[in-house]
């Protein structure tokens, strides 16, 4: 539970936002965390694209997300880890079964959303919502299971009701969900700056989120802007997936025409060695680990 009270610390501090890159496996995760980030993001975008290679159509499991999300909130236990949780998988038992899944895989936060259950990403049209009350269901289900399990995460409430019911509904559903326990807000989509000054005006004191989609429908915001705004949370869920795909995608393009990795030079090729990439993820905290336990295998190094 110690990430949890982190980050319910980090939202209690009205004088900082909190800053989460997306991630989507051990890796891009280790990046994250060896950069110093308090608090990080798992996309379920990324999910679903890394672990399925499928589009964010609401085709993962609970299964599949709650093995990521706990695989990556294992990497450092300090630091809080916020997962896309998409609409509980479910009816209310399924949504409190995947808040007690969350729990126990040590995920600090997690986001319930208003689509129906074959949902889209929220920067694609044509979403389509369930009745309100449904959606305050899976609220009260996740409330009611955070209750009865032995832990604790923090509910974020996220509403896709913009884009076809306008913003005063969208609002409504905020507000009615967090009324119910939900502990911080996320209008999704929402596509003017004034849009978002505007939920978090008629949203406070609760904590807001924003989702830095690059290239999706919210215009760009920086860090400070967000702030300044009033959000209390800013996500980035294309921090890794975006560089990932035009640096492998260059690479593979390169492979094929001419049968050869593009040159490096040598700064770079020390860089991107085995033994450089294996200590991103742990390699001499590993070797220290097994000396320390008596081990002899690491005793001369690798």
């Amino acid at each position: 539970m110690a990430s949890v009270k982190r980050l319910r610390a980090l939202l209690a501090d009205t004088s900082k936002i909190v800053v989460c890159p997306g991630v989507y496996d051990g890796l891009t995760a280790r990046i994250a965390l060896n950069a110093g980030f308090e608090c990080l993001y798992m996309t379920g975008a990324g999910t679903t694209m890394s672990r399925l290679g499928m589009p964010d159509l609401g085709i993962a499991t609970l299964n599949d997300m709650r093995d990521n999300a706990g695989m990556i909130a294992s990497l450092d236990r300090k630091i809080p880890l916020i997962a896309d949780a998409d609409t509980g998988y479910g009816g209310a038992l399924m949504v409190g079964r995947t808040t007690e899944q969350y729990i126990q895989a040590g995920v600090a936060a997690l986001h319930l959303e208003d689509q129906v259950v074959n949902k889209r990403c929220g920067h694609l049209k044509n979403k389509e919502l369930v009745d309100e009350d449904v959606f305050l269901t899976r609220i009260r289900a996740a409330v009611n299971a955070r209750a009865q399990a032995e832990g604790d995460i923090v509910i974020i409430a996220r509403t896709d009701a913009l884009q076809s019911l306008g913003f005063d509904a969208a609002v409504s559903r905020l507000k009615a969900a967090v009324a119910i326990g939900a502990d911080v807000a996320f209008l999704e989509g929402f596509t003017s700056k004034e849009e978002g000054r505007r939920v978090c005006q008629e949203l406070s004191p609760t904590p807001v989120l924003l989702n830095m989609v690059a290239g999706g429908v919210t215009p760009n915001f920086t860090v400070q802007e967000a702030q300044d705004f009033g959000f209390r949370i800013i996500i980035f869920p294309a921090f890794a997936l975006g560089p990932v795909y035009q640096t492998v995608a260059k690479a593979a393009k390169y492979l094929k025409e001419n049968g050869d990795l593009p040159k490096s030079d040598a700064e770079s090729a020390a860089e991107f060695s085995p033994k450089a990439l294996f200590t991103v993820v742990g390699l001499r905290e590993s070797m220290e680990f097994d000396v320390a336990a008596g081990g002899k295998m690491y005793s001369n190094g690798v």
